[in-house]
């Protein structure tokens, strides 16, 4: 399933968070803790996790995470500059992508899977504004798992955010924000145990042509773990 048509803007979805430059909506507990835990066991153990080495300006640098993605077969990703084609949509993801896409009222046809094993595995500062993804993407983004602070700085004000995202809780992105802000997941001593964040979005279908394998002087190898540390 592709989305064809820009997505909506989610006013139903309660106050946005950020003052001006896109919109941003937190829903607490969107899954309630006994059905958050065992989405989030059966994540751990089922989804094909792995590490990617990512080579910049010739050396090779871990990704400190666990990562996946899944989606329909049109839904190919560019990221960190190499296109990453979707796994098979697994049976443990189509209920959550359902449900996501009835609260947001639009369609997401992939998911990025990051395992985040401890407080020492962390996300550096960016912003989902790849092409792929249209200028005004609505990226709902599922936290399971430990407690990580979630850090929005935009790019040209001093204007900052740092939202606790706990077990079960939904954050979505949506407007311009991608446009104007940068996000990150940092290192904290407190998380000693694992989270995982699923963001769900849509590829826009114009976008399937292949794309240059080493663009920009990036590439990836992979470790699978097919144990979660």
């Amino acid at each position: 399933m592709t989305n064809s048509a820009p997505n909506p803007s989610p006013q139903h979805l309660g106050d946005n968070l950020i003052p001006y430059d896109g919109e941003l909506y937190l829903i607490r507990q969107f899954y309630h803790p006994h059905q958050a835990d065992l989405i989030l066991t059966a994540l751990l153990a089922e989804l094909a996790w792995q590490q990617e080495d990512l080579f910049i300006f010739g050396r090779w640098h871990k990704v400190p995470r666990l990562m996946c993605w899944y989606g329909d077969p049109s839904a190919y990703y560019r990221y960190s500059g190499v296109n990453h084609t979707p796994q098979a949509w697994h049976p443990r993801l189509q209920p959550i992508r359902h449900n996501l896409e009835q609260h947001c009222g639009c369609t997401f046809n992939s998911v990025l899977g990051n395992l985040y094993r401890d407080g020492k595995d962390s996300m550096g500062c960016h912003a989902d504004n790849e092409p792929e993804l249209g200028p005004t993407p609505l990226i709902a983004s599922l936290s399971l798992g430990a407690e990580r602070i979630f850090k929005l700085h935009h790019n040209r004000h001093p204007d900052r955010l740092s939202i606790p995202l706990g077990h079960g809780d939904l954050l979505i992105m949506a407007g311009t924000l991608q446009q104007h802000w940068q996000h990150a997941i940092p290192k904290t001593q407190k998380a000693k145990t694992a989270r995982i964040n699923l963001t769900f979005r849509s590829i826009l279908a114009a976008n399937k042509r292949s794309l240059p394998r080493n663009a920009r002087g990036y590439r990836l190898k992979s470790t699978s773990s097919s144990t979660p540390l």
